[in-house]
């Protein structure tokens, strides 16, 4: 049903057309949820540094995660030092907890965990992003920006930016869940939009972004692995992401061979997943997949997905943070 969904979201057809006066009563509910908080019937919470918001209007996966790890190390390379919240999507507990290096995905979340290993900057998770960024400034009192992995629609924490991501799919048939993807109205204001493909309908400031692979895959061990050494021999890939076609397009265009390629929903915990019988071909999956299948499958190798922000958005970025931090204090030194 779900597959049946997404199709029906790329078009007002028949079963768009049906779900529609649902969406009707979920546009309602989403537009008297903005105006409670902007009276301030629901509060928000102002943490005392500067939050930004990297976030969806779309249901399912964007790619916000690669570009708040984009983030996070331009941010480290500038001077700051940022930390990451989120809520930790997809984890078993519901509490407020550091992601430490000894943390699982079933604990933490399998997105927040691969953000501490890849970038290594402070990380919590909490239900509520404002608890997550009370406790990680709490143990990390040099933290002086947080990044919000996720939580546009978390207007219980005050940001002082946002920026909205779209995939290639843009913003589908542009209806309201259940008859189309978007999980509020759009366009609506936002201080920048980051996208793929061709660039969604609204007046914010658009940048696009590229995504790659590496030109190395990494093994359990934390061995690089040349991709062209692996050319020539029949893989079985997996991807347990939003879009796990696009991962093994990528694969193919960089000239490996895919005897096999195994579509699994997005965060896929892989407790029960099995190599299919007979098949004993190397795997070969994405980082974020290879957090949960390492423990259980060490001989798989991760190919990274690589996203580049563009310059102009850089320096776009650069001018609002000068103004945010003049607002909120001198960064630390």
């Amino acid at each position: 049903m779900s597959e049946r969904l997404r199709r029906a979201w790329q078009h007002r057809g028949a079963l768009a057309w049906l779900l529609w006066p649902l969406a009707q009563l979920h546009g309602a509910l989403v537009r008297l949820r903005r105006w409670l908080y902007a009276h301030r019937w629901l509060a928000s919470e102002r943490l005392p540094v500067p939050v930004i918001v990297i976030g969806n209007v779309v249901a399912g996966g964007s790619g916000k995660t690669p570009i708040a790890i984009a983030l996070a190390q331009h941010l480290r390379a500038n001077g700051w030092h940022p930390g990451v919240i989120s809520r930790g999507y997809g984890r078993a507990m519901d509490d407020c907890r550091a992601v430490l290096p000894g943390s699982t995905a079933a604990e933490v979340g399998d997105e927040p965990l691969l953000i501490a290993r890849r970038v290594r900057v402070p990380v919590f998770v909490a239900p509520r992003r404002a608890d997550a960024g009370r406790a990680l400034l709490a143990a990390h009192p040099a933290t002086d920006i947080l990044l919000c992995d996720d939580g546009l629609q978390h207007l219980a924490l005050a940001r002082d930016l946002e920026l909205c991501v779209f995939s290639d799919s843009g913003a589908g048939n542009g209806w309201l869940l259940p008859a189309g993807p978007l999980r509020e109205p759009w366009p609506r204001a936002v201080d920048a939009v980051l996208y793929r493909g061709t660039p969604p309908a609204g007046a914010s400031p658009a940048f696009a972004v590229q995504r790659s692979l590496a030109d190395h895959a990494i093994a359990a061990s934390g061995k690089s692995v040349a991709l062209s050494s692996l050319a020539g021999q029949p893989l079985h890939a997996l991807a347990g992401i939003a879009e796990p076609e696009a991962f093994f397009a990528m694969l193919r265009a960089r000239g490996l061979t895919l005897a096999h390629a195994q579509a699994l929903p997005d965060h896929h915990d892989f407790d029960s997943w099995q190599s299919p019988s007979g098949m004993r071909y190397p795997l070969i999956c994405t980082e974020k997949d290879a957090i949960k299948l390492w423990p259980r499958h060490p001989d798989a190798l991760a190919v990274p997905l690589q996203t580049s922000l563009a310059p102009a958005f850089l320096d776009w970025l650069d001018t609002h943070l000068a103004s945010l931090s003049s607002r909120h204090g001198p960064q630390t030194a």
